[in-house]
This record gives structure tokens, C-alpha cells and sequence, in this order.
């Protein structure tokens, strides 16, 4: 029998917190498919710690080469992914999302032929290969007559990204440059539909399993009707457990990787907010203690702290702290707070694992 404990152990090797890492940050994200990246530094740190490297040149090169990108694949939500991925992930995932822009459009006062004459803009800007960071780039569409005021330009930003036009690369200063997708992924994979119901299901199960047709439709933001569809398509590639009466699908190499790292997977690990151990699932429960949930999103404001995890339970929140608090401070020290009190070989562990994240 399948323990909750076991499920939170076996998801931890799957997302590769623990057990044997991807070889660079391009295979991490591949493995992952989409790794949620609202807040880029966490994310880059998502990434590079699970990577052989373990470091955050790692994760920029993937995305100075172009072999990962940052967009809104799904859910209206940033992510790093595969740059080839991107493309089929728009057209499967993004019907959805762009359901409901007119309505948005029309309360920020953004017109069709706004949104057709930034695209124009963006691409005249853009077109040879060039790089605009976001404000540079709503400059241009402000000087070329479309108002950028409030929150218009990030719509038209995301509008566009949404549609296949834009997509977030390279960095420069600190700061992710906007390129044409066409011209930053010259080999985009093209799937149809049914192809890409599986492959999504295939790529997430065996990247974040065990988990069930909700967890899937939550992070997808497909219907359960289109995730049930894609999972039984590649049903015979996964292997199947029961947590609790419900069904959770996983590789069938999961359990076995488990077995190899039990001890590591069940160590302690400072994860950023936003990882997909807390991010990837409709059902945290096996990780997040429900009745501490709204400790890593207070308020339920969407904005998720980093957590302190050990025995594949989260235990509480850790935050950097002092006058240069930021990932370059010499000076930063760690503030875990638990949620009850940290068992003491934990809270004694907690600033060395501060200091070994990327």
C-alpha cells in the first residue's frame, strides 16, 4: 500500500529534489515540461538546483542559447520550458486562456486594432534578431500611437506572447530580453491535437507523478474531459498506485529511483516559492499540511513563500534576510520560521542549506 508519506517521497525523486539530477538546465525543464516562473530568480534557482551543476549560469546560458524560453504556455501563467514546446503548448493550452482576454481587454479600453498594431510594432522592433527589454519595447509601441498606460502594457505584452508573436530569452543587466518567437525557436515542434493531450499527459505523469487526472487539469488548466482523453492515451507507459482510494499515475521507474535515494529524498531541502513540489498539483496534501497552508500563500494573495522541506513534508517557511538580502549578499543570513517548531537536527542544518542553493 501506497502511504501518503510515499506519494510526497516518490513526487520528490520524480520532480528531481532528490535522486539523480538531469545533466544541465535543458534537461531539467524538459523533464519538468513547464516549471512555473512568475518570480524568475526563484525559478532559476528551481531549476539549477536540480541540475548536475547545480548553478545559475547554467540555467541563463540554457536561456542566452535559446534551448529553454519563458512564457505564458498555460493558465495565464509564466513558466520556463522547452523553447520547442512552446508553440504546441500555445495552440493546446491557450484556447482556454484567450477565451476570456476580450472581456479584459474591454475593461483596460485596449481595442482589437490596438492589439493588431502593437503586434506590427513589436515586430518591426524586433525583427533581425533583436532583443528589447519590456521597457524599451513598450516604448515602441507607445511611440508607434498605442497607450501603454496602467496595465495596458503588460496585457499587450502578454497578448501577444499568448498568440505566438513574443516570448522571454535571453538576459541582459539583469533583466529577460523579449524576442520573436519565430526567429528564437527556428525548429518548433508541431503536434495535433490528440497528439498533444498525450504527450502533455505522458510529460507531466512522468515528471511530477504520481499524480491523478485533477492534479493534471489544475496544472494544465485543460478540462478534465481533455486530460482524461490525453492520459488514456499513454496510459500503458505509466504504472499506477493507490493513495488514499484515488488513482495516481507515475514512470515506471519512479518507485525504483525511490528506492535507490530514500534516505537523500527524505533529507532536507530549502525549496524557492513557486517550485513545482508545491505548484505541480491540484492536491498538495501529502506535502503541505492543509491546516497550514495559507502560512507559504498568506492571505491566498497568489504569492508563494519558500518552504523548508524534510521527510517530504513541508515544515515551515525561510526567507534571506539582512542589508543585502538579495542572492549576491555576503552579508544575508537565513530566517526559517516553522510551522509548529523544526525537530532541532533540522533547524541546526538550515543555514548550511541555505548556503549550498544556487
Amino acid at each position: 500500500m501506497t502511504t501518503a508519506t510515499d506519494l510526497a517521497l516518490l513526487r520528490l525523486v520524480a520532480l528531481r529534489v532528490a535522486g539523480p539530477p538531469p545533466a544541465d538546465a535543458a534537461a531539467a525543464v524538459r523533464l519538468l515540461t513547464c516549471v512555473q516562473a512568475q518570480e524568475l530568480p526563484g525559478a532559476v534557482t528551481s531549476v539549477a538546483l536540480r541540475t548536475a551543476q547545480r548553478t545559475r549560469a547554467g540555467v541563463e546560458a540554457a536561456l542566452e542559447c535559446g534551448a529553454v524560453v519563458r512564457s505564458w504556455p498555460m493558465r495565464s501563467t509564466l513558466h520556463l520550458l522547452p523553447a520547442e514546446d512552446l508553440p504546441w503548448l500555445l495552440a493546446l493550452c491557450g484556447p482556454r486562456v484567450l477565451a476570456g482576454a476580450a472581456r479584459r481587454r474591454a475593461v483596460l479600453g485596449v481595442t482589437d486594432a490596438d492589439t493588431e498594431r502593437a503586434r506590427d510594432l513589436v515586430t518591426a522592433a524586433l525583427t533581425g534578431g533583436r532583443r528589447r527589454g519590456r521597457r524599451d519595447l513598450l516604448a515602441a509601441v507607445a511611440d508607434g500611437g498605442v497607450a501603454t498606460t496602467g496595465q495596458r502594457g503588460y496585457h499587450l505584452l502578454w497578448y501577444l506572447a499568448q498568440t505566438g508573436t513574443l516570448c522571454l530569452g535571453p538576459m541582459a543587466d539583469g533583466e529577460q530580453q523579449f524576442v520573436l518567437l519565430d526567429e528564437w525557436v527556428p525548429a518548433p515542434r508541431r503536434l495535433d491535437r490528440d497528439a498533444a493531450l498525450a504527450e502533455l499527459a505522458l510529460r507531466y505523469l512522468r515528471g511530477h507523478g504520481p499524480a491523478t487526472v485533477a492534479d493534471l487539469a489544475r496544472w494544465s488548466g485543460l478540462t478534465v474531459t481533455d486530460v482524461r482523453a490525453g492520459v488514456a492515451a499513454v496510459r500503458d507507459q505509466l504504472t499506477a498506485v493507490e493513495v488514499d482510494g484515488r488513482e495516481h499515475l507515475m514512470a515506471p521507474e519512479t518507485a525504483d529511483l525511490l528506492a535507490a535515494c530514500r534516505g537523500q529524498a527524505a533529507g532536507l531541502f530549502l525549496l524557492p516559492g513557486f517550485d513545482e513540489l508545491v505548484l505541480g498539483y491540484a492536491d498538495r496534501s501529502c506535502t503541505v499540511p492543509p491546516q497550514f497552508a495559507d502560512r507559504i500563500v498568506p492571505g491566498g494573495n497568489g504569492v508563494f513563500r519558500p518552504t523548508v522541506v524534510h521527510g517530504g513534508r513541508v515544515l515551515g517557511t525561510w526567507a534571506w534576510q539582512g542589508p543585502r538580502s538579495g542572492r549576491e549578499g555576503a552579508d544575508r543570513t537565513v530566517a526559517a520560521t516553522p510551522f509548529t517548531a523544526f525537530p532541532d537536527d533540522v533547524a541546526a542544518a538550515i543555514p548550511a542549506a541555505a548556503a549550498a542553493l544556487p
